[in-house]
């Protein structure tokens, strides 16, 4: 238990970010100034249509693992994320893939 009296344990919670739009060259230029994504939590990933974060975040929960991840941006001003999104992995990942959500392969 820890002090809050919470009895679940953190795991890792695996998720993408996605960007409204693509990166400037001018908050690409501010993101490798901060030291918050650079830690291996939160990585930039790139194509000319979109730009996105991949996440692997530890917490409780999923909800306070985004609201982690989430909280970095306070400090990349006009950059804002449109989706939290969840691929077929990291549904795997994060013990969330079954029929229901992920179509059963042919």
């Amino acid at each position: 238990m820890d002090s809050s009296g919470s009895t679940a344990l953190a795991r890792n919670w695996y998720f993408n970010l996605v960007l409204q739009d693509v990166m400037t060259e001018e908050q690409s230029d501010a993101l490798a100034q901060l030291a918050s994504f650079h830690d291996g939590r939160i990585s930039l990933v790139e194509s000319p249509e979109r730009s996105w974060f991949t996440c692997s975040f530890e917490a409780e929960t999923m909800t306070q693992a985004i609201a982690d991840a989430l909280a970095r941006f306070k400090d990349l001003p006009s950059v804002l994320v449109q989706s939290v999104e969840l691929d077929p992995i990291a549904l795997e990942y994060n013990g969330m893939a079954t029929p229901a959500v992920v179509r059963v392969p042919e």
